[in-house]
């Protein structure tokens, strides 16, 4: 959520930064309103003072033994006027609110400026796109053909858009969940500053949702069960973050780094046809995922180093990868800045979204109410949030069967995951004969 105050005080730098987003947002309701609460605050005031100039007349008049009647029906008209004027401020107030919930976050300067994903800019790649001597497979048909991913029956379990996972293809999705944690919370791996792992509700309440950002936009894409007014988490960055909500935290407990592991669920519709097989657009998919509370003097610090550590599991299992810089036109709802890390998958030719790194700034913490005392001005202050896939899993198996698969259909497991996996080095299709 932006600051009102400053909207009203940055009307057209916000406008022009919302523009470079295509957003054109007329402010003259929040400035109406502003002014419209204001005076209702002003004549409020004026009424509970005189509310506490009649209780005091009143009390003067009974200690002297004189009648209170005409003060008494006075002091009942303007409680009416009060709690009347209360109502009506409340409710000025709330419209107020629904018009900033839905104002989106301003870019950061360094942002570049575009109007869709093809103004996005490459910061920098790693590793050669991998090249075959044969024309490779998608990652589904290679999963099956080794009899360790189905779709097909899953379908009539739970419709499209879900897979299941079998023997080695679990173990491989277990083993991607270990090494990422272990990457991202043993000082020996991560000696800058190892996360805290958590394990955290996969239901929500809908103030959770509002905190971060997913409601009231994005209402249709989320999971929600009407029975316990809960909604199924998109992301583990919906709890982690609001771990923290209506906090006021010591500077010295900044910046707190959380990792967690979780399902996520997504109403993914995508475009017509467009990733409806395999792993990479589902309903419910594993994800590791980073959450940074930060100081807002380091938060752009931070930020690069949080791209980092997701960046490090992309380079530890030995995938070509690049980073992309979302333009204006492309950023999410709640972001000022974002990185988007893409890997390359053969049977595309082309590189797919693995992860996304923002910084939102002090967008989340205004709506969820999370601030630290500057130690310098003893006053509160909002902090800064981050967060980023580290990594999306789903999409990381489908990474490793692509770029890892053989002539024969077998597939090399990378060496860092080796010991996740038991010792195990290949997954090979099943003999004949065998499932």
């Amino acid at each position: 959520m932006l600051d009102k105050k400053r909207i009203l005080h940055e009307e057209e730098t916000i406008r022009e930064a919302l523009a470079s987003r295509g957003q054109s947002i007329d402010f003259s309701p929040i400035k109406d309103l502003d002014l419209e609460i204001s005076q209702m605050k002003q004549a409020w005031e004026a009424l509970r003072e005189k509310r506490n100039r009649l209780a005091q007349d009143i009390g003067t008049k009974k200690r002297n033994g004189l009648p209170t009647d005409d003060l008494m029906d006075e002091s009942r008209t303007v409680n009416e006027l009060i709690a009347k004027d209360e109502g009506l401020l409340a409710a000025l107030e709330s419209r107020l609110d629904e018009f900033l919930w839905g104002i989106p976050n301003v870019p950061r300067p360094d942002v570049p400026k575009g109007r869709s994903e093809l103004d996005n800019v490459t910061v920098r790649s790693a590793g050669i796109p991998t090249s075959f001597s044969f024309t490779p497979k998608p990652h589904w048909e290679v999963g099956a053909e080794l009899g360790i991913m189905d779709t097909e029956h899953t379908s009539l379990v739970s419709g499209s858009r879900f897979s299941t996972l079998i023997g080695m293809g679990a173990r491989l999705e277990r083993a991607l969940t270990n090494y990422m944690l272990d990457l991202h919370t043993l000082p020996q791996h991560n000696p800058e500053g190892a996360y805290k792992e958590h394990s955290v509700p996969f239901l929500v309440r809908k103030e959770a949702l509002m905190g971060t950002g997913q409601l009231p936009k994005f209402k249709e894409e989320l999971f929600y069960c009407p029975e316990d007014e809960l909604y199924l988490i998109p992301t583990a960055e919906v709890p982690l973050t609001n771990l923290f909500r209506e906090t006021i935290l010591d500077p010295s407990e900044l910046p707190i780094r959380m990792v967690a592991q979780t399902a996520c669920f997504r109403r993914e519709a995508g475009a017509a046809g467009r990733d409806s097989r395999g792993l990479i657009r589902q309903h419910q998919f594993e994800k590791v995922e980073l959450v940074w509370i930060t100081n807002p003097e380091t938060s752009s610090i931070d930020h690069e180093r949080l791209t980092a550590d997701a960046e490090r599991v992309l380079s530890g299992l030995g995938l070509p990868y690049r980073v992309i810089s979302l333009c204006t036109g492309d950023l999410g709802f709640s972001s000022a800045k974002t990185y988007d890390l893409e890997v390359w998958m053969p049977s595309q030719n082309t590189y797919r979204e693995i992860s996304s790194c923002s910084n939102f700034e002090d967008f989340q913490a205004r709506r969820a109410q999370i601030r630290f005392r500057d130690p310098n001005t003893k006053k509160t202050r909002f902090v800064h949030t981050l967060n980023g896939s580290g990594l999306a899993i789903g999409r990381t198996v489908a990474a490793l069967l692509e770029n890892r698969q053989g002539p024969d259909g077998t597939v090399r497991i990378p060496d860092a995951l080796v010991p996740y996996m038991g010792g195990v080095t290949e997954i090979s299709p099943p003999k004949k004969g065998q499932k």
